[in-house]
């Protein structure tokens, strides 16, 4: 049995497809999670439409587009990073999971740089939520608030998932430069990967969302 078989595995396959189903388990966990945020963005989206399409069009979409372009970029990385384990290329794995953790820290970049933003204009919810209105324009709607609530939310929540998914990648680097993994072996990456494009797709729905209800 080889050395990276635990013990209550019969073999190297079985531990493999039992990985697989409990990542699988968990991402469904995950769908739960981030469905119930998304169930409730709709109900009020459709109750409030005006406010929430105010609401987003002070999001900028330029830096929204630019953030999701960054994370298509990063699972194509880690799609290669995985084929690159399947052909036992470890210095290939290793650049390629760099590669990824850069653009995952240039994403929580920008979306810092959004936040701090939104602070700026006073878009926090909370004691100092007050939009800037120019003379003569009419005051927003007050669940416009309500919108950044769901905003500040659910692009949070999800970006604390990129800091464990890049978290992982860097785990991953010290493992592969450690030679833990080979052609025969590379069950960690391929699950690391399926939590990363999880993660990715996501933001693919929260960008719509978020940035374009208007």
């Amino acid at each position: 049995m080889s050395a990276h078989v635990a013990h209550h595995f019969d073999d190297a396959t079985q531990q493999a497809h039992s990985a697989t189903l409990g990542m699988w388990l968990f991402l469904a966990t995950e769908v739960l999670f981030f469905g119930g945020m998304f169930l409730g963005y709709a109900q009020y989206r459709y109750l409030y439409p005006h406010a929430f399409a105010e609401g987003s069009h002070h999001l900028d979409v330029v830096l929204g587009t630019i953030n999701t372009g960054i994370l298509l970029a990063s699972s194509l990385s880690v799609a290669m990073a995985i084929h690159g384990a399947q052909l036992g290329h470890r210095k290939t794995l290793i650049r390629l999971l760099v590669v990824t953790i850069v653009l995952g820290i240039a994403f929580l970049g920008i979306k810092a740089y959004e936040y701090w933003h939104k602070y700026q204009e006073h878009l926090v919810p909370g004691r100092r939520f007050d939009p800037h209105v120019p003379a003569g324009e009419a005051a927003p709607p007050p669940e416009m608030e309500l919108f950044f609530s769901f905003y500040f939310t659910m692009t949070a929540v999800h970006a604390l998932h990129m800091v464990i998914g890049i978290g992982v990648m860097i785990a991953l680097v010290v493992m592969a430069s450690r030679h833990r993994f080979s052609a025969e072996y590379y069950t960690p990456v391929e699950m690391s990967g399926l939590y990363w494009h999880f993660v990715d797709i996501v933001w693919v729905f929260l960008f719509p969302l978020l940035y374009l209800v208007g």
